[in-house]
């Protein structure tokens, strides 16, 4: 199976890549709003409460398990792109993944921070040694580490979104635009840790406008994928070039 997806079509790929980009958006979306948007949004008010978490601890605990299924995707977008892209560069196509995987380990282990408060919560004879609300401000603690967790992922996967919107801008065989907005995009998710730094009123202002050029151009690559797909006689003739400049 492994090499006929190796040996497949550039086109074929592609196509693969963006029903994969479009289960990460769903899953992305749905994630952090599992319970409450703690992953989308600044401030205290954003958190859930802990009542919020136990009476939707089933779709709490879905979240997180759409955030791995999430991660899985990411892997294989990561490396599909390897693969399309290293007509245009071998080196910054290797750079793009490594930085989309190291988001994706990252993101990942987040998760542990997503369950905790469910531990915290539990009822288990061992945490009686803390009273019931240091247990609830402490599981709060977990959901806002959570989201700077992220945050600091998200920083990983900017550099990413940088390198592959130059590589698309590079390349002969994907729209250029798609390519500038993402790399404009990469910048907005760099910059949005520093949202944890500055007043809540300002970063829920300062949050939407900073990653609108990122959803833009996620959501049209992921449809070129779906719809267009990569222009193989264009790709075969890259990299028959980059074949050639090799050897």
């Amino acid at each position: 199976m492994m090499e006929r997806i190796a040996e497949a079509s550039p086109r074929f790929k592609s196509k693969m890549a963006g029903f994969l980009y479009l289960l990460i958006i769903v899953g992305a979306l749905f994630a952090p709003f599992a319970v409450a948007p703690s992953g989308m949004m600044r401030g205290d008010a954003a958190l859930p409460t802990t009542a919020q978490i136990l009476a939707s601890k089933p779709l709490y605990v879905f979240g997180g398990a759409a955030q791995l299924v999430v991660g899985a995707c990411d892997i294989g977008v990561a490396l599909i792109f390897y693969g399309l892209l290293k007509p245009v560069s071998r080196g910054l196509a290797l750079l793009a993944a490594v930085f989309r995987l190291v988001f994706v380990a990252i993101a990942n282990a987040n998760v542990l921070n997503h369950f905790a408060p469910l531990l915290l919560l539990s009822g288990a004879e061992y945490l009686s040694a803390f009273k019931p609300d240091q247990l609830q401000t402490l599981a709060l603690v977990f959901v806002r580490l959570r989201t700077i967790g992220f945050d600091i992922a998200l920083v990983f996967f900017g550099f990413h979104c940088v390198v592959l919107g130059y590589l698309l801008f590079r390349s002969t065989f994907f729209p250029r635009i798609l390519g500038l907005l993402l790399a404009i995009g990469g910048i907005g998710y760099m910059f949005n840790i520093f949202a944890n730094f500055i007043p809540p009123a300002i970063g829920a202002h300062l949050f939407p406008y900073i990653m609108l050029p990122a959803g833009i151009a996620e959501i049209g690559l992921t449809l070129w994928l779906i719809i267009v797909g990569v222009n193989a006689s264009k790709w075969k003739a890259q990299a028959s070039a980059a074949r050639s400049s090799d050897g």
